[in-house]
């Protein structure tokens, strides 16, 4: 579960709520209901959703639910855990050959480590297997941020269609107002603050909806491509014979010094630090 990415999200909405009742006399629940304006939703989301729809093939907007599964799992890939399996297999693999490999990739439950490793088995030229997986990353990479392009439109395009129905609001008041009358006058302030209200409603699909869902989804692919670099560094070492403790080692160092968890390591620092 994304917590923060809920946390923040309801934190932004509970502090825009909060600030909307906040009133010249006080604290007013009230006056939320002056920021609602079905007219205003309807221009901005769904003149939105209809740019979306003309910018982006079909199996792109249909993998929307797909995009939110990865949003909010943040536990998918992690990098110890290859590490740990690339190494077994590598201790497999100097015991009893390459070939003792394809058990173990029949059991493998990710697509692209299967690959790796039957590559491997099937006694493949190293370079053609390498050029074979990064390009597999290259695409697979790609593809996400087209993904995470979808939303950075979304997010660019709701503000333009929340000026848009300002300017609606502002046309169809200055064409209502009859200023001969002497009551145009007196209903400017009303007839503004509604116009505005598209405005609003764009600039919160943008920074608070659609900005976060692009940068989450950006984050899961490079979490994703992490993996995936390790697993090809580490299929390569095992075909070339590398000692497991030492792809251990060098496995290790794709990972920052906190997500090694790397105790020894931070006890040396400290001794070196006070010799």
């Amino acid at each position: 579960m994304n917590i923060t990415y809920i946390i923040g999200v309801v934190a932004a909405f509970g502090v825009m709520v909060t600030g909307m009742m906040q009133g010249t006399e006080g604290f007013n629940p009230g006056q939320v209901m002056n920021f609602v304006d079905p007219a205003s939703v309807f221009i901005t989301i769904g003149c939105t959703i209809a740019v979306l729809i003309a910018s982006f093939p079909v199996g792109t907007l249909k993998s929307i639910p797909k995009h939110f599964a990865v949003l909010m799992n943040t536990k998918k890939h992690d990098p110890l855990a290859v590490i740990e399996q690339l190494v077994e297999l590598a201790q497999v693999a100097r015991k009893n050959g390459l070939l003792a490999l394809e058990e173990m990739g029949n059991q493998q439950t990710d697509p692209f480590f299967k690959q790796c490793i039957m590559l491997v088995v099937d006694n493949n030229d190293a370079d053609q297997v390498r050029e074979i997986m990064m390009n597999d990353i290259e695409q697979s990479s790609a593809r996400h941020e087209d993904a995470a392009g979808m939303y950075d439109k979304a997010s660019a395009v709701a503000p333009a269609f929340g000026m848009v129905g300002t300017l609606v609001g502002l046309i169809n008041m200055l064409k209502g107002m009859d200023v001969s009358s002497g009551d145009g006058a007196s209903s400017i302030g009303t007839s503004m603050g509604t116009a505005l209200i598209t405005t609003l409603y764009g600039c919160v699909l943008a920074h608070m909806i659609f900005s976060p869902i692009a940068s989450n989804l950006r984050a899961r692919d490079e979490e994703e491509v992490l993996c995936k670099l390790i697993i090809v560094e580490g299929i390569m070492s095992i075909q070339s014979g590398a000692n497991p403790k030492f792809l251990r080692e060098k496995l290790m160092t794709f990972l920052s010094q906190k997500q090694r968890g790397d105790e020894g390591g931070g006890k040396k620092g400290k001794k070196g630090k006070g010799e």
